[in-house]
């Protein structure tokens, strides 16, 4: 295989929603360069992209997968991308190592829900961007429309390069503004005849080719001397201008396609090679130390791995950037990570799951290899000369939560160190060994990710596993001041226990006033690892308890903090005072006091109107507008308290604050109610006190348990 320079090679990631044609682009881009003989479909499961069981069990992308294709004497790196939420993880990951972004707009159905999440990866790293019309040849395909919603939710970057003169089931001509050509397919796609623009179409063509002009010249003062001298730019300084407008983030063309029946596919990749910018062309990658480290062809050689993949009969896949010098089989790298050393000893051109050996890459290009030891995503290796990490990619917190054992308990060792893998592996997969809940949390970005997780332990690590609710992390509190005293002793011959404490047990707040009932000798705040606060005021006066047993009462209230009366859960936000007490000169010792304190603590508890508090979120869902009244009612149902709603580029955001114990399976839910269309977003808000009949309940509960526990 040839091996190209840095200037020819071009890094493209293909966006958009579910749905959007990304995976048929990709076909019909491989089948145009001539690197298959036929193209595949996603209904016959037969496309170079989407290869894995599980996408053909599902219809859809699951995974980003990595192609090539060559084009006039330059390589495309694509790299096609799922286009739902459930795996933002393989969308960030891509957008962050390739340099061009194509966002795949639906004719049918324009800027959908979805896009806003792909956009602030996109925004984030300022990556060039071409949107291309796809599904022109749909019945319900609107291109004006599509482009309107486009420069309102994109904004006046927006540029159209071509628009269709056709679109629907008869479509089969596009206007090229840069060429000022008309590009008529046969009725079968293909090869396009280039003929003039029809005269009825002049005017128009006229218009917008000026306004593509202005928008190519705005970019650069001696291309704007030049459009006022000329009165017009040729097509050389066009692109020229088109090229700076897109490395600034202010010119995003567009493109007309139907890719499944390989109409503009063509001139596409045409733009790609001579318009979009390269490795080279781009600002340097950031190290961690912030330094840079520029895509240089004779600096020293470093990669960056972007993805991991385990495949069956395979094993480790490991997909890396060249981010400079040149790399070639044999070489071993020090992974800045880990400090191990790696060995290389292949190296691949993927193109789906067929791996295209080759001996060296260089700087600015794509590849992967095979089983590596210690290195996963966001690992950096360096060869001799270079040293620093790439900064990370940053991947979406998660979204939803489940519990996950091992149905052959001789399985949970073994669990735990496949679940470290996978999360090495899958970033946005967070494992959570959860001591207070007594539970292994998996964390995602959707039921569908979970599901696929679970999919792989069975299939590809052959381990059988059940996932269950995750319990919720409540708290308990109190809502009113209570005194109590007890009395710990324990006589059984020589040395006994004894101590006696009288304490008082008040809801604290910060700023609340000191405490006047008792003289306070010290004070101590702790923060409390799970939130809140405990206060502990020492007000022992007389030398009734000597001081050295003080911080024993102290140990014993905060172990029933650990685990409070109400439901076991960690209690918080509380001022406990000691003012009084006993002891004895040859029986009190540390643990009498620890006990007498916990025992105190326990009955002021109880007498100070516990409160259970639960976790509740703020919970952002953007859907059209069509469909607000169904998802109004929906989270209603889950005590969710609407506090806010919005227009958003044509869709509703309507903003809630829902328990986290309603939000299990909501999104599941959501995805029906839409049809796949709705978007969520959830950030931890407060603890807020739970429900007089929920707390009933959930106290019963957890005392039935406790009794089950005892027999």
């Amino acid at each position: 295989m040839k091996t190209y320079d840095e200037k020819h090679i071009k890094n493209v990631v293909l966006v958009g929603s579910a749905k959007s044609g990304k995976t048929t682009l990709a076909e019909t881009m491989l089948f145009e360069a001539g690197l298959i003989n036929r193209r595949g479909t996603v209904e016959d499961k037969s496309t170079i992209s989407d290869y894995h069981e599980i996408e053909h069990e599902r219809g859809n992308s699951v995974y980003a997968t990595s192609l090539h294709t060559e084009w006039r004497d330059y390589k495309i790196n694509l790299i096609d991308t799922p286009g739902l939420d459930d795996f933002i993880g393989e969308v960030a990951s891509s957008i962050r190592v390739c340099d061009t972004a194509v966002m795949l707009l639906n004719a049918q159905y324009g800027v959908e829900v979805g896009t806003e999440l792909l956009w602030d990866y996109i925004d984030r790293y300022q990556k060039p961007t071409i949107i291309a019309v796809n599904q022109l040849d749909s019945d319900k395909a609107n291109f004006s429309q599509t482009i309107e919603e486009a420069k309102k939710f994109f904004g006046p970057a927006v540029t159209v390069m071509q628009y269709p003169l056709n679109a629907g089931l008869n479509f089969n001509c596009i206007i090229d503004l840069l060429k000022m050509t008309m590009y008529k397919f046969p009725a079968e796609g293909g090869k396009p005849e280039k003929l003039p623009i029809p005269d009825s179409e002049k005017g128009t063509a006229d218009q917008l080719h000026n306004e593509l002009v202005e928008k190519a010249a705005e970019n650069d003062e001696r291309l704007m001397e030049l459009y006022f001298e000329k009165g017009n730019l040729d097509e050389d300084e066009l692109r020229e201008g088109l090229k700076i407008g897109m490395m600034k983030h202010q010119v995003f063309p567009v493109f007309c396609l139907a890719a499944k029946k390989d109409m503009g596919s063509g001139r596409l990749m045409g733009f790609i090679d001579n318009v979009a910018p390269s490795s080279v062309d781009m600002p340097a990658e950031l190290l961690e130390n912030g330094k840079e480290a520029p895509c240089d062809p004779k600096g020293p050689t470093r990669l960056f791995i972007f993805k991991t993949l385990v495949e069956p009969h395979l094993g480790k896949l490991s997909f890396f950037k060249v981010i400079s010098g040149e790399v070639s089989v044999g070489q071993e790298f020090t992974n800045e990570k880990t400090s191990t050393v790696e060995r290389l000893n292949q190296l691949f051109i993927a193109d789906g799951k067929n791996r295209n050996a080759v001996d060296k890459l260089k700087a600015g290009d794509i590849g992967c290899t095979l089983k590596l030891k210690n290195s996963y995503t966001n690992h950096t290796l360096n060869f001799k000369g270079a040293s620093g990490s790439i900064a990370p990619i940053k991947f979406p917190h998660p979204k939803v939560r489940v519990a996950i054992i091992a149905r052959n308990k001789q399985d949970d060792e073994k669990l735990s160190e496949v679940l470290s893998e996978i999360h090495m592996e899958d970033p946005t997969i967070e494992v959570e060994y959860n001591r207070e809940l007594k539970q292994v949390i998996l964390h995602g970005q959707g039921e569908l990710h979970l599901s696929l997780t679970k999919w792989r332990l069975e299939n590809i690590y052959k381990m059988q596993v059940e996932f269950i609710k995750a319990r919720i992390p409540y708290r308990e509190t109190i809502q009113k001041a209570a005194n109590s005293s007890y009395r710990h002793k324990k006589q059984s011959g020589g040395a006994g226990q004894f101590g006696e404490v009288f304490m008082k047990i008040e809801p604290y707040f910060d700023g609340m006033a000191p405490l006047k009932e008792f003289p306070v000798r010290d004070t101590e705040t702790h923060e409390l690892a799970w939130g809140g606060k405990l206060v502990f005021n020492n007000c022992i006066v007389g030398g009734v308890i000597d001081a050295r047993f003080i911080p024993s009462i102290l140990k014993g209230v905060m172990e029933k903090m650990h685990e409070g009366p109400l439901t076991g859960s960690y209690v918080r936000d509380i001022r406990v005072s000691v003012y009084d007490g006993k002891m004895h000169p040859v029986d009190s010792n540390d643990i009498s006091f620890k006990i007498a304190g916990m025992m105190a603590f326990k009955e002021a508890f109880h007498q100070a109107e516990p409160q259970l508090l639960e976790p509740v979120y703020d919970v952002e869902t953007t859907v059209p507008d069509e469909m607000m009244g169904d998802v109004m009612t929906e989270l209603q149902s889950r005590r969710s308290i609407i506090t806010g709603m919005d227009n958003r580029s044509g869709f509703q955001v309507i903003k809630s604050r829902t328990p986290l114990a309603e939000l299990d399976k909501y999104f599941s839910v959501l995805r029906n109610i839409s049809q796949g269309r709705a978007k969520v977003s959830i950030e931890f808000a407060e603890y807020a006190p739970v429900p007089g009949e929920l707390q009933r309940k959930l106290t019963e509960e957890h005392q039935k348990e406790l009794a089950t526990e005892s027999h």
